[in-house]
């Protein structure tokens, strides 16, 4: 029986969009996005200075996917959330291939961290 309350107790303490959160943790979660994108400038992907508040497809000189730019996405921290959990479940032809974070904690920390980004 304790064992089945305590699972129930860590269950309930899972993190989500809203929990105060690491920025400094979130810069580390930051590097699996480095092979595609940049704070500054554009590469393989948008640069992701000043995301939070931006609208989707909305970087000059970057050649976005028609579905993102039909999403009418503006990327606030439940849209990153959802975006992070796995891009093309998020919007189906995407050009973005990346499997997605699972972990609720780290999507929450590299929000925050992209939330620094001006």
């Amino acid at each position: 029986m304790r064992k089945w309350v305590l699972a129930i107790a860590m269950i309930a303490v899972v993190p989500s969009v809203g929990m105060a959160a690491d920025a400094e943790a979130g810069k580390t979660v930051f590097n699996k996005c480095k092979a595609c994108h940049q704070v500054d400038k554009n590469a393989v992907g948008p640069h992701l200075g000043g995301i939070v508040g931006r609208k989707a497809a909305s970087v000059a000189d970057h050649n976005y996917s028609e579905a993102l730019k039909k999403s009418g996405i503006t990327w606030d921290e439940a849209a990153l959330d959802k975006w992070l959990q796995g891009p093309s479940k998020d919007v189906p032809g995407t050009k973005m291939i990346f499997p997605g974070i699972k972990d609720a904690t780290d999507r929450a920390n590299l929000i925050a961290y992209l939330a620094t980004l001006k």
